[in-house]
């Protein structure tokens, strides 16, 4: 990824939160003979840990396409990502861009057993049914139990420390104040690039700037 100093999201906090926001993750591995292989899968955070440690699972065969636990792999997670007009700013010269939030993390994945398997399944199942009025957890029947126990062998769970991160956070930065808020209106209007979660990123990211806009207005 392009190294721009004015984009980057260098806050290890912040990182995490854009895993625990945006959990469908892109796992990429080279795997020598073979190139690169790609997978999707939702990861989640071990919230004790110290840095940044996902966890998750890949189905078999994945593991093998990977080689999974023999190599770096990469970990990729999108935030709010889309089209921003040139249009809306109201000045000329301008070209379109698209703004975003993505990282990179990058580890060697470690192999998890059985059981911790398990465990992260039901972490995985609770942690997106808790929303729901009457979570269908993993563990709501003996039944459902059991059926987890044997569907287990299906998947792989790993553990990934990550070692290096790259990150980054294109929104809208580089504009004036008054742009920007031109931009975060237009992405709440109707219309084809309506895109409500982005514009709620780029004001929280520029919220000084356009909080010193309006104080001055």
């Amino acid at each position: 990824m392009r190294h721009n100093p004015d984009y980057a999201l260098d806050d290890v906090d912040a990182v995490r939160a854009l895993v625990r926001e945006n959990p469908w993750a892109t796992i990429v591995s080279h795997v020598p003979g073979a190139g690169l292989v790609a997978s999707h899968y939702p990861v989640l955070l071990e919230e004790d840990a110290d840095g940044i440690v996902l966890v998750s699972h890949v189905g078999r065969p994945d593991e093998r396409l990977h080689e999974l636990g023999q190599h770096e792999t990469m970990v990729i997670v999108y935030g709010p990502q889309g089209y921003v007009s040139p249009g809306w700013y109201e000045s000329s010269p301008a070209v379109p861009t698209w703004d975003f939030a993505v990282a990179h993390l990058h580890g060697t994945p470690e192999l998890l057993s059985d059981e911790e398997n398990l465990a992260v399944l039901d972490r995985l199942v609770a942690w997106f049914e808790s929303p729901l009025p009457d979570p269908f957890l993993m563990h709501r029947t003996l039944e459902n139990t059991a059926y987890a126990e044997r569907i287990v062998h299906g998947t792989v769970g790993f553990r990934l420390r990550v070692e290096r991160i790259e990150a980054k956070d294109k929104m809208s930065q580089d504009k004036p104040a008054a742009v920007i808020a031109r931009v975060v209106e237009a992405l709440r209007r109707p219309g084809p690039y309506e895109n409500p979660k982005l514009a709620d990123r780029i004001a929280a990211v520029n919220h000084e700037v356009l909080q010193a806009q309006e104080e001055t207005a």
